[in-house]
């Protein structure tokens, strides 16, 4: 049996299902390898030869006249088993369906799964779905989504795998808008062969990946599913999202990738010894990810929450409570500092709020300030700042290259006002690595993750 290292670092590909059409999925795909600079041979297999996009067509598998490591089948169900046979042939290490129609849709597509999964053992291929666009390498440019741009496959250091078919398109780039950047991608669709636990053990070794997302609908196998967890875990932060919980989610998910239901409280206290984060949605997903890929780790579960609103610190605080985060108390030290800036009183207690101080030194003065305060405090593990959009971004430069090499514990910044300010403040920090999150609740459910995690692996 071939080994994903193998798959994953593919030098060549074959499309089944590229057409003349350029319109066609196949097609597209073509196109995709040589807009994202993918530099390996890639030609399509079609019945009726041809070319698109000045790439070769030919009739048969057999008939590429270089080697090819990696099979993509954008083919109808009933025409997968003999494309599978001729890539075995062939010596094609890995192949992608992306096709529908198999165990998810009733007995027909059930047969195609089960002499698929007959010729894979008889072959020793590997094999992503049925019902999913495929991989990712973003070392390499290699895709077989027919979604994927350069923006894309920018490399980053998330890795990341979903049981879903449309993940590697368009969740993928919806990452992308976040400035969330992957090493590598699995979509596991229908798991035929590969799941959840074979790409776990890949990430664990993938030196790219120093963060693992995963979302799930089920686990096929859950012993070795919780063993790869815990060998992952103790190398690298594991996040999950997992779809299923309610009983009406479980009728969905039976019909969208052929899974079973799994106990959810059992899965709850599994994951929690496993050391695996659960996360609640997809917001609070993007945040834990963002915290752990770009600031440190924190060194306690003391915050502190600066604000321009009693009502949302208020929020933040008790969030942040119920999850076992507690609010830091400044040093004297500290106090010194923040009075510099903030000359009342009780506003600088923590959460700290800057209005109307902030009025008589203007917001980048005050910001920077009571920043530069708290990262130089050693009882501070992490900050929540709460603040206004409607400076626009321009005032929160000079916050970005303050922070900017001195990430020293984890900063998430939230902001509020019109939506276009909100957008420019956040496209401005998110550009630098600057943590933003649209609540401050989800920072606070970041930031317990991160110290969940720091405490269970031993670095806190």
């Amino acid at each position: 049996m071939y080994s994903l290292q193998e798959v994953m670092a593919a030098k060549s590909i074959a499309v089944f299902g590229a057409s003349r059409d350029p319109f066609k999925p196949g097609s597209m795909l073509i196109q995709v390898l040589k807009d994202t600079g993918f530099q390996g041979e890639v030609a399509g297999v079609n019945p009726q030869g041809g070319q698109v996009y000045k790439i070769p067509l030919y009739r048969t598998i057999g008939e590429i006249p270089f080697a090819v490591d990696l099979a993509a089948l954008i083919i109808p169900p009933a025409a997968v088993p003999q494309a599978l046979r001729e890539c075995a042939v062939k010596g094609v290490k890995g192949v992608v369906i992306s096709s529908e129609g198999f165990a998810e849709s009733g007995q027909e597509g059930k047969r195609y799964q089960a002499q698929i999964q007959v010729i894979l053992q008889e072959t020793g291929m590997r094999c992503f779905g049925p019902n999913t666009l495929g991989i990712v390498n973003t070392e390499t440019g290699l895709t077989t989504s027919y979604f994927a741009d350069r923006r894309m496959l920018k490399p980053g250091s998330i890795g990341f795998a979903a049981q879903s078919g449309i993940f590697v398109g368009a969740l993928l780039r919806y990452l992308g808008s976040w400035r969330i950047h992957i090493s590598k991608g699995f979509g596991l669709g229908n798991k035929v062969d590969v799941d959840e636990s074979d790409v776990l053990d890949y990430f664990t070794e993938d030196e790219q990946t120093r963060t693992v997302g995963l979302y799930l609908e089920g686990i096929r196998d859950g012993e070795r599913f919780m063993e790869a967890a815990r060998r992952a875990a103790a190398r690298k932060p594991v996040v999950l999202l997992k779809g299923g919980r309610s009983a009406e989610g479980a009728v969905a998910l039976a019909s969208h990738t052929a899974s079973l239901a799994l106990d959810d409280a059992v899965l709850d206290g599994a994951l929690r010894q496993a050391g695996i984060l659960r996360m609640q949605d997809i917001e609070e997903l993007l945040g834990t990810l963002i915290g752990f890929d770009w600031t440190a780790l924190p060194r306690g579960n003391r915050v502190a929450v600066v604000t321009y609103s009693g009502a949302q610190a208020i929020l933040c605080v008790d969030r942040a409570m119920e999850l076992g985060l507690e609010l830091a108390r400044f040093t004297d030290e500290t106090q010194r500092k923040l009075s510099a800036v903030i000359p009342t009183g009780y506003k600088r207690q923590n959460p700290i709020d800057i209005f109307p101080d902030m009025m008589a030194r203007g917001f980048e003065e005050t910001a920077l300030g009571i920043l530069k305060a708290l990262l130089e405090d050693d009882g501070v593990h992490g900050i929540i700042f709460i603040s206004f959009a409607i400076f626009g971004s321009d005032a929160y430069r000079p916050v970005v290259k303050l922070l900017e090499g001195r990430m020293n514990k984890p900063v998430f910044f939230s902001t509020f006002g019109a939506r276009e300010d909100v957008e420019a403040c956040r496209e401005l920090l998110l550009a630098h690595r600057v943590p933003w999150v649209s609540l401050p609740e989800t920072a606070a459910r970041a930031l317990a993750h991160m110290w969940r995690y720091a405490r269970w692996a031993g670095v806190a």
